[in-house]
């Protein structure tokens, strides 16, 4: 009992020195010049600055210079003018996470002064409008992340300009609606594509063609959680899946949406013959239903024509057969008409009436 009362005793001397040691952990630091902000926290160290749900309206201004990692979420930035991030040098920054900060526009050299920057994540974001040098100033810019930012208006074409010149190696479209393959939004050297939880229905031939090139050989993808129809139009995908198979970092995961045959079978396992050519959704009818109608109409006009051709071969038997028929009805008619006459005579009717005159 006396060794247990000593050592809680001796592990109570410790407590006061453990708080000390958690306090700045768990309390964040005063806005003070190349401290945290005071909307902000640093995470165990100034390297890593996390803003969150704060409905900032532009970036923090007091960042410490020696920050690697910067994340803003749930603000109202709105707009990332010229050179945001350039009222204190942040030549250290390698991280930039800016989602869910209801950014619409990029404007020219809005990175200007995050010369070291590698990360941008601009996800969940309305975007509107990018500046052709919305990226300029970060040569060093590998990783892009631009999931569910797509969806507000078709940027397709002021993002090729914007990317032009940059050399990444990862570019994220996740949940953005794609149909289609982003071409202009491949540039030469990229080496990861997300493009999982689209629209995408297959991978069309002249799309899986330019993925061949020379510059896009390297190139992987992730391509889960896309309605793919598995009809005779996913073929020519299916037999460059099962060639380069390595490219496709989740191909043993793809499963059918359609048709309802076909709905959450693994795409590997079909074979291209059990691939059928049924109606597309634009309601156009398939290839072999279409020849079956085109069958079915090519025999009704035989049969038309060779009816025809009968009554034509038999016209004068036909005529022949139609006389006799007109003169027999003719007397049938006649028959019938002398009946009615000789029962509507009064001398027959009063002969009828008195049998004993």
């Amino acid at each position: 009992m006396a060794r247990r009362q000593a050592r809680a005793a001796g592990g109570g001397r410790w407590l006061p020195w453990l708080g000390l040691a958690l306090l700045p952990l768990a309390v964040p630091p005063a806005a003070a010049p190349g401290g945290c902000p005071s909307a902000c926290y640093c995470v165990a160290t100034p390297e890593l600055v996390t803003c969150r749900y704060e409905r900032l309206e532009e970036p923090p201004r007091e960042l410490p210079a020696a920050v690697h990692n910067l994340s803003i979420a749930g603000s109202n930035l709105s707009i990332l003018p010229r050179a945001a991030f350039a009222a204190r040098p942040l030549r250290d920054l390698r991280l930039l996470r800016l989602r869910h900060d209801n950014i619409h526009t990029i404007e020219d050299m809005a990175l200007q002064g995050l010369p070291a920057l590698r990360t941008l994540d601009l996800s969940h974001n309305p975007l509107l409008s990018v500046a052709a040098g919305a990226f300029a100033g970060v040569p060093l810019l590998r990783t892009l992340q631009l999931n569910q930012a797509l969806l507000a208006a078709p940027l397709e074409e002021q993002l090729a300009l914007a990317m032009q010149n940059l050399t990444l190696r990862r570019l994220e479209l996740a949940g953005n609606a794609l149909q289609a393959l982003p071409a202009s939004l491949l540039p030469p050297g990229l080496e990861e594509l997300d493009l999982r939880n689209n629209s995408l229905q297959r991978l069309a031939a002249a799309e899986l063609r330019s993925l061949e090139a020379p510059e896009l050989r390297g190139l992987r993808l992730n391509l889960g959680s896309n309605p793919l129809s598995c009809d005779c139009a996913l073929r020519p995908f299916l037999a460059w899946l099962r060639s380069a198979g390595s490219r496709v970092l989740d191909a043993r995961s793809l499963r059918c949406a359609g048709p309802p045959a076909l709905r959450g079978a693994v795409l590997l396992r079909l074979r291209p013959e059990g691939l059928v050519c049924a109606g597309s959704e634009g309601g156009e009818p398939g290839q072999l239903e279409t020849a079956s109608y085109v069958f079915f109409g090519i025999v009704l006009a035989l049969i038309g024509i060779v009816f025809l051709m009968v009554l034509y071969l038999n016209r004068r038997g036909i005529k022949r057969w139609l006389h006799n028929l007109r003169e027999a009805c003719r007397d049938q008619m006649e028959g019938y008409h002398y009946r009615y006459e000789q029962d509507a005579d009064p001398r027959c009717a009063s002969a009828v009436g008195t049998p004993g005159l």
